[in-house]
């Protein structure tokens, strides 16, 4: 890997159960605009350059959006971790059984 490969894998530290706000580059036409996605992390998968996560939030009418992210996708502006968690789990699937706020509970990590 290079070193812009390298550099950007340590901007993008969260881990499975993490809160994050994704500010993603989309393109329509000939303009170009940032759209934050914001969620918690049910899961990672891959290695090297082929790594993608999965993010998961309860959208309009309590129906559950998942979106999956290349993790060094030039369109990633910027990641924020708003709250980290503390799982016991690599994948978070069984959250997509749970309604409502039990959806997004997570322990808290200290």
């Amino acid at each position: 890997m290079t070193e812009a490969l390298k550099e950007k894998l340590k901007t993008l530290d969260f881990n499975v159960g993490d809160t994050i706000k994704i500010h993603y580059k989309i393109v329509e036409g000939d303009k170009t605009r940032i759209q934050p996605y914001h969620g918690i992390v049910i899961s990672k998968k891959g290695e090297g350059v082929s790594k993608t996560f999965t993010v998961r939030h309860i959208g309009a009418q309590n129906v559950g959006v998942e979106r999956i992210f290349p993790l060094l996708s030039p369109n990633i502006e910027k990641v924020e971790v708003l709250k980290r968690g503390l799982v016991k789990k690599a994948k978070l699937y069984y959250l997509r059984s749970r309604i409502g706020k039990e959806a997004t509970k997570v322990k808290l990590a200290k």
